[in-house]
């Protein structure tokens, strides 16, 4: 079997363009990755035309080999295209063994995995408005969910933002009740000293994590306001090596981190972060802010991981056209994903259908402007 192609295929979904990566065969097995950014597009598809002439005629099956050789080519990098071209071959690896990714990776530790709710909320920047939507999150089902309470604010909040986003905490917390984790987010918004004095208004509303409160790329940072808040602190959805998590997993400040399958390079990538993370006594909760493809990715890799602490999952919360460009996605039940059973993947993207759904410069969540949680669609 050789590779023949590798194309892009962008989806317009209203928030964030996915970027999906289709890898085809000289079989006709088609692979499908992911190489969705977060606020860029062109970039991601740019880069997989880019590489794509590195890997033609090679036999798609050899995973590890064309990571390395892709890795070693771009001076000893990767991106978001190396991610979805590595998931792609993973596909087609299952769809010609007959068997799904996770039986190929060892098999399964557990048959479904609790799943948080994100994207759950579309309304004004009010406690009323977060505690109705939270209400019907936890009627779905769900026993946790996350949201950023923050609005655009940067760097520090006033004492009027700061009387809100605590209304806000604390509403949604009466609303869901006490059992439900509630997993507040901060988009690497804050200063250390900012994110303390937050991190110790939380307390009082008992989050199950405090993510991302500074810049994940300024470790020291991390650590610092992690050693003093009264509130786990969870990052890593911004590192793209291994290594980054071995740093901070040894100042032993938290225990549970939030790798990005993307940004870390792949699955492959992803499960060597779950053993760094493992001889840490660390869980893994995989960041998963992209389309149900990527959430099945991270079903195979939450299949075979033993230290898996829940999972991210944006799918309930997406436009009603979702089902019909990505056909197989697991759907959520009673708050859980189960593994797929599916060859591959286990996910088909219908590329007629994707076409109705183009690009758009506006389809992109600006976090720091008002308003940003509403979630809008682009308008044209």
């Amino acid at each position: 079997m050789k590779i023949t192609d590798v194309r892009t295929v962008v989806v317009g979904n209203p928030w964030k363009n996915w970027v999906f990566v289709i890898v085809d065969t000289d079989e006709g097995i088609k692979g499908v990755g992911e190489a969705t950014g977060g606020l860029s597009t062109q970039p991601q598809v740019a880069a997989v035309e880019e590489v794509k002439h590195l890997i033609i005629g090679r036999d798609p099956r050899d995973v590890h080999a064309i990571w390395n050789h892709l890795y070693l080519s771009q001076f000893l990098n990767h991106s978001s295209a190396t991610s979805g071209i590595e998931m792609a071959c993973w596909d087609i690896l299952g769809k010609s063994l007959g068997q799904p990714v996770w039986r190929l990776l060892g098999g399964r530790v557990r048959d479904r995995v609790r799943v948080y709710a994100n994207g759950w909320y579309t309304g004004p920047h009010t406690p009323e408005g977060f505690a109705a939507k939270a209400k019907e999150v936890v009627a779905k089902g769900y026993t946790a969910l996350k949201f950023d309470p923050f609005g655009g604010a940067y760097m520090k909040l006033s004492r009027p933002e700061t009387r809100q986003c605590r209304a806000i905490v604390a509403a949604v917390r009466k609303a869901v009740g006490p059992d439900v984790d509630v997993l507040i987010e901060g988009h690497d918004r804050f200063s250390v000293s900012a994110a303390i004095e937050i991190a110790n208004w939380l307390a009082e509303y008992e989050p199950t994590w405090f993510e991302t409160p500074v810049n994940s790329n300024d470790l020291e940072a991390t650590v610092a306001v992690a050693r003093a808040s009264p509130v786990r602190i969870i990052t890593g959805e911004r590192w793209k090596d291994p290594r980054l998590f071995a740093r901070f997993l040894a100042e032993d400040v938290t225990d549970i981190v939030n790798p990005e399958p993307l940004g870390v390079g792949g699955i492959w990538r992803t499960l060597e972060v779950a053993a760094i993370a493992r001889a840490h006594d660390c869980d893994l909760a995989l960041h998963n802010a992209e389309s149900p493809f990527k959430t099945m990715v991270a079903l195979h890799i939450c299949a075979v991981t033993p230290n898996i602490f829940i999972q991210e999952c944006f799918d309930d919360f997406l436009e009603p056209w979702t089902s019909r460009v990505l056909k197989g996605y697991m759907r959520v039940k009673d708050g859980h994903l189960e593994m797929p059973t599916a060859p591959g993947i286990g996910v088909e993207l219908d590329e007629k259908e994707a076409k109705k759904h183009p690009y758009s410069p506006k389809n992109f969540m600006r976090l720091f402007e008002p308003g940003w949680e509403r979630r809008e669609k682009a308008k044209s």
